[in-house]
This record gives C-alpha cells, structure tokens and sequence, in this order.
C-alpha cells in the first residue's frame, strides 16, 4: 500500500515498492509485472500514476515494454567495453550467454557514396548486405546492418550468416583483422527497428557505426548497430 499522507510522491512509493519487489525476487528477469489495471485496484490509486511509475522504472532500466504483451522485469544490462574488436557471438559466449540471431537480408546491390568510401571501393563495385536481429538467450538486442565487398569474400553465404562472421572471415577466408573505428550516438528508435526490437516507441537505443580493417589496413566492413539501451552499457577505461 502507499501512504498519501507522506511528502514523498505517491508514484516514487510505487516505484520503491516495485524495485523492492524485483530485488527480493519476486518478479525474477524475463518476468512479467502486473498490469496497469490490476497494479491501480492494487494501490488505490489512478492509472496515470502507476503509468508515471512504471516509465519511470522503464527509463531506468529496470523494467521494459513488449508491445501488445505487456511489461517485464530486464535482465541486468550486458557491460560492453569499448576497447578490444570482438564479434557479437564472442561477447555474449564469454558472458555465458547463448548467442543467435536471424537473417533478415542477405543481398547483393552497389554501394552509396558514403559506403563505397569507407570501404575505399567504386561505386560501381558490388557488396553484400546483410541485416539481422542479434539476440542472447532469445532476447533481442540489437539489429546490424552490414556492408562487406564482395571481392574479398566471393563464397560468403546466407548460412555463414547465422554464425559468427569474424570467425567466417578469420577462418575459412583466412583472412586476419586488426582493428576498427566506431562512433556512438544516442538516439529514438524508428518504428521499424523499434518493432524488430520487441520494444514499443518513444525507444531509446545506441547507435553504433563500425568500419573494421585487415591487417593489410583495408576496410572489410561497415556495420551500422542498433542497440537496445535497456540492454546495453558500454565502459571504456582511460588514463590521464
């Protein structure tokens, strides 16, 4: 029950009340909450207030929204550091996390400007794109959207996608990688990925774009990252 004689708001009480709740392990992760309706008869108190408290959670982190299913206790958030090039099966195996995703494109098609540039490749040249959902423990975590030459990998296949494609390129093209640049950026997910994602809009993800290099310091990709922020947080360790 909540105290509305308290001066702390009504919705914060619901708020701690719930954190507490999740931390004793009463709604574990991957759980679902109570709904709107049941949690206003619950507290006696209006919709709109335990609406307040629910985003509020959900801003946070704690909790998160699948669209037509309802709202969920989040696991706690995979920690990405920001030094070290690995591939997205190797971060989420090292985490004891099971890895898989699902092709959504595979194609060949000519490179924009932009692209053909940070491959240091023509325009008229062909790559591959490939776009898929990224999920650990059949959660969705992120959507890529990559773009590889088709010159350096000519036998790259549909099937090789549903692994791990630095192992593709380190193993079976023989071919060594040596580093990348990313760039991050906070932003709202668009409709479409918000609904890849499981996630319902306003959304806030991380957006990271990576163009990755061989040893010979030619480009092999570009991939463009779309990072559920409920998910995800990402450290890197500096010195003065």
């Amino acid at each position: 029950m909540v105290d509305k004689q308290s001066p702390i708001p009504i919705y914060a009480q619901i708020e701690e009340q719930l954190k507490n709740q999740i931390a004793e392990g009463k709604f574990p992760p991957g759980a679902a909450i109570p709904s709107e309706r049941e949690l206003t008869e619950t507290f006696g108190v209006s919709r709109m207030t335990v609406r307040q408290s629910i985003t509020n959670l959900v801003n946070d982190g704690l909790l998160y929204r699948e669209k037509g299913r309802g709202t969920f206790v989040a696991a706690p958030k995979v920690e990405q550091p920001l030094s070290g090039l690995t591939s997205f099966t190797e971060d989420m195996l090292s985490r004891g996390m099971a890895p898989s995703n699902q092709l959504l494109k595979f194609e060949k098609r000519q490179p924009d400007k932009g692209i053909a540039e940070k491959l240091h490749i023509a325009e008229s040249a062909e790559i591959y794109f490939v776009e898929r959902i990224r999920y650990a423990d059949g959660i969705p975590m992120a959507i890529e959207r990559t773009y590889l030459p088709v010159a350096l990998f000519p036998d790259l296949s549909g099937e090789v996608l549903k692994e791990s494609l630095y192992k593709y390129v380190e193993k079976t093209a023989k071919l060594k990688i040596s580093g990348a640049v990313q760039r991050m950026e906070a932003a709202l997910a668009k409709k479409e990925d918000a609904d890849l994602l499981h996630v319902e809009t306003p959304f806030a993800v991380l957006v990271i774009e990576r163009v990755s290099k061989l040893s010979s310091q030619v480009p092999f990709e570009v991939v463009r990252s779309t990072y559920r922020a409920d998910r995800y947080k990402f450290t890197s360790e500096i010195q003065r």
